[in-house]
């Protein structure tokens, strides 16, 4: 049975920081692409930071220059370091892995307050 589980979200001031974590049971995590979504309230969920297995990343320009994703495979944890957040950031964030299928946790949510 495949697990996406994240934790690291919360309250917190603008300007301020958050790393959000997944950890993975039940794939071979070290070959799959992961990702974190993020769906705010009456909007579509976007993709914010995706890693391949070479550690190569790309990121929303919303983001870029203020969002890290990272990955440890011995671990099966992939993270999303937030700094520099916003209160446009507010949002739930979803850990992602995929492969030849698509997985999704249960989400962890943010709230980034002015």
């Amino acid at each position: 049975q495949v697990q996406l589980v994240e934790s690291g979200g919360g309250l917190v001031q603008a300007g301020g920081s958050l790393r959000l974590s997944c950890v993975a049971s039940g794939i071979q995590f070290n070959i799959h692409y992961m990702a974190w979504y993020r769906q705010a309230p009456g909007k579509q969920r976007e993709l914010v930071a995706i890693i391949d297995s070479g550690s190569s990343s790309n990121y929303a320009d919303s983001v870029k220059g203020r969002f890290t994703i990272s990955r440890d495979n011995a671990k099966n944890t992939v993270y999303l370091q937030m700094n520099s957040l916003k209160p446009e950031d507010t949002a739930i964030y979803y850990c992602n892995a995929q492969l030849l299928r698509v997985y999704w946790g249960r989400g962890t949510q943010v709230t980034v307050s002015r």
